[in-house]
């Protein structure tokens, strides 16, 4: 028993020598896990918090579209937008307010809106989509290198024939049919057969002389 007690006595003593030396880095490791997590979890009630209330705005701003109520539908979006930017929801309220800016003719607001999605979303379809309608955007305002520029960005392949079809556009309004119809052949290259807008890239390259097929 005495030497039991006197291995005890030793493990004891080389535990308080342990503690002695490393107690203090232990504990602030320990609080340094303990702040860490509880800031973890702060974060995602945060994140949770904001994309709650995001999606109320956001459901505020679907429905005065609906109801043809111009203003809440640019106060919904505007709080989006400088609210809760960091949200899903905020560049989506940007290319309906973006759309609804091309609807009055506000070009220039229009444009504005969607070079914001453009940089602000984290979705690679939303920003395909947001390049698209810039690019019509800038078409509009007879913007040419503006559009094939915007254009020329990377996107999927899912959206590259919607790419290349308003290249086209863009290098005909230039007076470029040659490079036009390339532009019109490579769409309809991209196309599935069963694709409803087949038919009008091919009409625009019969119109100039050159088929799909």
């Amino acid at each position: 028993m005495a030497t039991y007690d006197l291995d005890e006595q030793e493990r004891l003593d080389e535990l308080k020598a342990w503690w002695k030396r490393w107690g203090n880095l232990v504990m602030i490791g320990l609080a340094v896990v303990i702040a860490l997590a509880a800031g973890w979890r702060y974060w995602q009630n945060r994140v949770m918090t904001q994309s709650l209330e995001a999606a109320t705005v956001y459901a505020t701003l679907t429905q005065s579209l609906m109801a043809n109520d111009t203003k809440a539908a640019r106060d919904a979006g505007a709080m989006l937008i400088d609210q809760y930017k960091g949200t899903a929801y905020a560049p989506r309220a940007a290319l309906l307010l973006a759309k609804l800016n091309v609807g009055i003719k506000d070009l220039k607001s229009a444009q504005n809106q969607l070079e914001w999605a453009i940089a602000n979303s984290k979705e690679p379809a939303l920003r395909d989509l947001a390049r698209l309608r810039l690019a019509g955007v800038q078409l509009d305002q007879d913007q040419f290198d503006a559009a094939l520029k915007t254009l020329s960005a990377s996107h999927s392949d899912a959206f590259a024939f919607r790419f290349h079809d308003l290249k086209g556009d863009v290098l005909l309004a230039q007076g470029k049919p040659s490079e036009a119809r390339q532009a019109y052949q490579a769409a309809f290259g991209k196309m599935e057969v069963d694709n409803p807008y087949r038919n009008i890239v091919e009409l625009k390259l019969d119109a100039l002389g050159g088929g799909g097929k």
